[in-house]
């Protein structure tokens, strides 16, 4: 029986499927594109967005969940799961206001709902490096552990957790305010690729590579460094568009790293916007 209802946001980029599997509720992040906001996941869909993307002028902007809307959330939560301690493990707070709402959320519940407690683990992470810690908290309150014991498992999965990526362009980092420390790789050449990763909450530069396919052999390499002859227990691999160069790394990923489950899965729109068309990259921890 479980003790504790694990939620996450949108940008946590888990397959539908495994939200389902595990009765995952999640909150949704907007984007905003002129004068028409779409709710990710809701009303707008990656394979539209990232079409979109390509064919329109300008950039769309993204925005939390509001601490109205988190207020709703997670007492609904609750009473659906049937529980009176909620969890929730949110995109990193450095690169998102979504834990600050969230955070101003359980201060006005503290008086509303006094039976209610509320826990915010901030993931340090995006997309599936927030999902898999979504994932360890979810599968321990199935296995009816108590939040402090799945605390501390968080505590562990996100010690040994690494986010990597690659963009075709620092474009939409840097006009999104999502640059970080990578702002540094601004001015790179052209045909040279960024290889960015996710350190302390951050995006932060990590190498620049010739070519596409190359930089996401580093990729590999530099999960291969991380690991220290380890295999993953778990790993995301997140893309843009699914095409030949995506299910290349796919096999090399499986073949080099041999995780031991891997996820795949379309980038969020809302993650999109800032990592722009041709990203692509993978998260993975060790326990």
């Amino acid at each position: 029986m479980r003790r504790l209802a694990v939620v996450t946001d949108s940008t946590a980029n888990l397959p539908p499927e495994v939200i389902e599997e595990y009765g995952i509720p999640v909150i949704p992040l907007s984007i905003h594109w002129g004068d028409e906001q779409y709710i990710e996941g809701v009303t707008i869909d990656p394979e539209t967005f990232y079409r979109w993307l390509r064919e329109r002028p300008g950039l769309p902007k993204t925005s939390q969940p509001s601490v109205g809307a988190f207020t709703k959330f997670f007492q609904e939560a609750a009473d659906t799961v049937g529980v009176d301690t909620v969890l929730g493990v949110f995109i990193s707070g450095k690169l998102s206001g979504t834990i600050s709402s969230a955070y101003q959320a359980r201060e006005s519940l503290a008086s509303l709902r006094p039976d209610l407690h509320i826990e915010i683990w901030d993931s340090r992470s995006v997309s599936m490096g927030t999902g898999l810690q979504v994932l360890v908290a979810a599968r321990a309150a199935r296995e009816g552990k108590t939040l402090e014991e799945t605390l501390a498992l968080l505590n562990r999965c996100q010690e040994s957790l690494h986010t990597i990526f690659a963009v075709d362009s620092l474009e939409n980092l840097y006009r999104g305010g999502r640059i970080g420390g990578a702002a540094r790789l601004l001015g790179t050449a052209l045909n040279l690729k960024p290889v960015l990763g996710i350190i302390d909450g951050r995006v932060e530069p990590l190498e620049k590579v010739r070519s596409r396919r190359r930089s996401l052999r580093r990729i590999v390499a530099l999960a291969e460094e991380r690991l220290e002859g380890e295999r993953p227990t778990e790993l995301g691999l997140i893309y843009t568009q699914l095409d030949d160069t995506v299910v290349w790394f796919k096999d090399l990923v499986e073949d080099r790293l041999a995780p031991g489950k891997i996820y795949t899965s379309l980038l969020t729109p809302v993650v999109g916007t800032h990592g722009g068309p041709g990203t692509i990259g993978i998260a993975f921890y060790h326990l």
